[in-house]
């Protein structure tokens, strides 16, 4: 019997082995595939922008400095503002009837296009207007207003208003009347593509909008 009992114990441990082998044996997993990467967005064609925007030139002026002041300066804009504004009027984010209708016709490759042709165009410097208010804009756009919470535009936007590229405007030589409208749109709920826009012009008054509208046209 114990024989027996030390040959089946020897036959288990052998077949055990076997099986151990047979595991080792089998081919490794696959490893898993790293995800494609993302494709490269597509390179601007300034030529192709430039005939896009033909349309556009009976309000923004051949070269993107409009001479109305209702109707803003576009030239050397940061291209990806321009970008995300011409698809949000898109998709109606932000309204406004007239910027819907044209930018239902441009395709994306067309946005980017137009995008970075105005991008490439000189801005013409602009100028405060109002002496009575500049001090008070100057104060608002590199100080903000502490005790209200009112943060400095400067912050985002730059001491000259040169803005950052991707991410927030160039401001410098806006027209004052355009700026001033924007921020009270904000303000009042009626622009809602911004949420930091909105938050911070809701604590200003028409004055204090005017007032740094003002100073940010004559800055450089």
């Amino acid at each position: 019997m114990k024989l027996l009992a030390s040959l089946l114990v020897a036959a288990s441990l052998v077949g055990a082995a076997f099986t151990v082998a047979a595991e080792d044996a089998k081919p490794a997993a696959p490893a898993a595939k790293a995800p494609a990467p993302a494709p490269a967005p597509a390179k601007p064609d300034l030529a192709k922008g430039e005939a896009s925007y033909a349309m556009c030139a009976a309000c923004h002026a051949a070269d993107g400095n409009s001479a109305t002041a209702a109707n803003p300066k576009l030239a050397q804009q940061h291209p990806q503002y321009l970008f995300k504004q011409l698809q949000e009027f898109k998709s109606g984010k932000r309204e406004n009837a007239i910027m819907t209708g044209m930018a239902a016709a441009l395709s994306e490759d067309d946005m980017r296009n137009v995008a970075f042709w105005l991008a490439s165009k000189k801005a013409v410097p602009g100028a405060a207007k109002d002496k009575d208010l500049v001090a008070l804009g100057e104060r608002i756009f590199r100080g903000g207003i502490a005790d209200r919470q009112i943060a400095a535009c400067a912050g985002c936007h730059s001491p000259n208003g040169a803005g950052i590229p991707a991410q927030y405007p160039r401001l410098s030589g806006q027209f004052a009347e355009y700026s001033a409208a924007q921020l009270t749109a904000f303000r009042d709920g009626v622009r809602k593509n911004s949420l930091q826009m909105s938050q911070i012009a809701a604590k200003m008054n028409d004055r204090e909008i005017k007032a740094v509208a003002d100073y940010m046209a004559g800055l450089r």
